[in-house]
This record gives structure tokens, sequence and C-alpha cells, in this order.
């Protein structure tokens, strides 16, 4: 599916057509949105802008040192668009593709966050002069959602804090949870690391225009950046200090289970040894009276309880 927003005197309007080019004019349009485009559709664009567009299996092979690049003037940006899927979070491909002030974005995968900027795009129309404004407002939506997928793993993160000073279900499948939000975490940061290395490369290209009020927003989407940065730093040590207390309890609780065994063992030891001696077929004091049993239970009861009163005087 195709999208051209262009501008029609004072408004901002779209057509889903691509044999529309001819009749727009290169100076009108603002945007071109490919979302999972067919031949024909890309073939149209390339041809309208003239350059090439790279399929979503080259964008995705692209390594994350490499997701900026510049073409006879044309600046080439890939990203990723994170959004929580149960407990893990999915990653969507998105390219940017700059080309004398029209921006075109190609994806595969629906955005709610693309779909409400178009509705501001026509709502608004005089505050995007140009693609590289829709660029700005795009990142700069993105990272407002980052920062909200921040604040859900800290709101995670506080909870299974609760939880552990509370002492509920700590187990091996709670230290897993915590791996997986670490997991999470990470990707968070790692995704937004390359948004800081994006934005920081179009701020230093000499395709980007002199226009100052886009240079501030995108110095203020950094800022914003290195701020989701911090929480994130903050957000995994806070998890691994939680892994580690809860690593703590459960060798605790295993070892506290240790010591009931072993006292119980040390308890029975000298009964055991007694019964032991006169399991023997051999000649034992007290053989052949009827009191026998009775005296070898009252001594091994006695054993027991000395070393049950030695082991709680030393606070064992």
């Amino acid at each position: 599916m195709i999208k051209i927003f262009y501008r029609s005197g004072s408004e901002i309007t779209f057509t889903q057509s691509q044999t529309e080019f001819a009749a727009i004019g290169k100076e009108n349009v603002l945007w071109i949105d490919l979302l999972e485009p067919t031949g024909d559709e890309k073939r149209a664009v390339e041809a309208f802008l003239g350059t090439e567009i790279q399929s979503r299996a080259e964008a995705e092979e692209i390594e994350s040192s490499s997701r900026f690049y510049e073409e006879d003037g044309v600046i080439f940006a890939n990203t990723n668009f994170l959004s929580p899927a149960n407990d893990e979070m999915v990653m969507d491909p998105v390219s940017f593709i700059l080309c004398g002030g029209i921006l075109t974005t190609l994806r595969e995968m629906p955005l709610r966050s693309l779909t409400t900027l178009q509705n501001k795009i026509q709502a608004l129309p005089k505050l995007f002069p140009n693609g590289f404004t829709v660029f700005v407002e795009i990142m700069d939506k993105r990272v407002d959602l980052d920062a909200d997928i921040v604040e859900i793993i800290s709101k995670e993160t506080g909870q299974m804090s609760r939880r552990v000073n509370q002492k509920e279900d700590i187990n091996e499948e709670f230290l897993l949870d915590i791996n997986q939000l670490q997991e999470n975490t990470m990707i968070v940061r790692e995704n937004v690391v390359d948004k800081q290395r994006l934005i920081s490369n179009i701020l230093k290209s000499k395709s980007m225009p002199k226009d100052r009020d886009i240079a501030e927003d995108l110095g203020v989407i950094l800022q914003d950046i290195a701020s989701l940065i911090n929480h994130t730093n903050f957000a995994f040590e806070r998890l691994e200090y939680l892994q580690d207390t809860v690593v703590g309890l459960i060798n605790l609780d295993q070892n506290k289970i240790m010591k009931t065994f072993t006292f119980i063992s040390l308890l029975l030891m000298p009964a055991t040894l007694v019964a032991s001696f006169y399991g023997m077929n051999v000649p034992l004091p007290f053989q052949g009276t009827w009191w026998a049993a009775l005296a070898i239970f009252v001594l091994m009861a006695g054993i027991a309880f000395i070393l049950w009163r030695i082991f709680r005087k030393s606070g064992m």
C-alpha cells in the first residue's frame, strides 16, 4: 500500500495511487509512506525520486554501524520500532529515505504512531513544510513511545521488588521472569542508542537543510534519548540487584532445608548406633530380660534429647 502526502494550496492531502506522481509535481510532495508495497509501487517511487529503494531483507541485514549512509545527496537511514508483545519485545524495521525535502518510509507492519501522525499532518499543515519536519515528528513520537516502554519496565521492576520484600513466590520461575525483563531492558537500550546514532548522523549530514528549528528539535530529541539511556541503565542495575537478592534468598531457603536434614541425621545417629549394636548376633547386656527393649528405647531417646539440648544451646 502506498500513501502520498502532498501540498494542495494551503492544505495537505494524500492519494493512494502511484500514477498521480506526474500530476502532483515533485515540489509539492512531502511524504511517501510505503506499507508492504508491491513491485509496481516501489518502481514508481524509485522513478519519481531517482534513487533505489532497498528491500526489507537488505534493511534487516544492515549492521548497526551502517544503518545510516548518504549517496548523491540522498540520506538512507534504518532503525527498528519496538512494540511490547506478551513478555517480549517485537522489533519492526523501518527505513527512511530523505531526498530533496521528500521523506519516504518503508515498513512491513502497521504502526499506530505513523497513522496518528498522518491525521495530524492533514489537520495542521502549517507545521509540516517539508519531509524533514515529518521525520523529526516521527522521531519525537517514537522516543516518547520508547519512554513509555521504559516506564512499563520500571513499574514491573517495582512490582517484582515488592514481591521480594513480601517473600511471595520466590522461586526459579520468578528468577526467569527477572531475566526476561533484563533482556527487554537491554533490547530497549540498544534500540534507543541506535536512534541516537541515527539522529546524530543526520545532524552532521551535508544534506541536512539549514533550518535552525529542525536542528534544535533534533537536539532536544537527543537530550531525551540521553535521559532514556540513563533510565535504562538504572533499570538494568536495579534488576541485577534484584536478581542477586532472589538468588540469595533461594540459597538461604536451600541452606535451611539442608540444615534441617543435617540436624535430623545427627540427632538420630547415636540412636541408630545403639540399635545397630543390639541388632548383632552376639551376647549383649540386658538380653533375656523383659525390660530390655524399654531400656534400649529410653537410652536412645535420652541420647537424642541430650544432643537436641546441646544443639539448641549452641544456637543451631
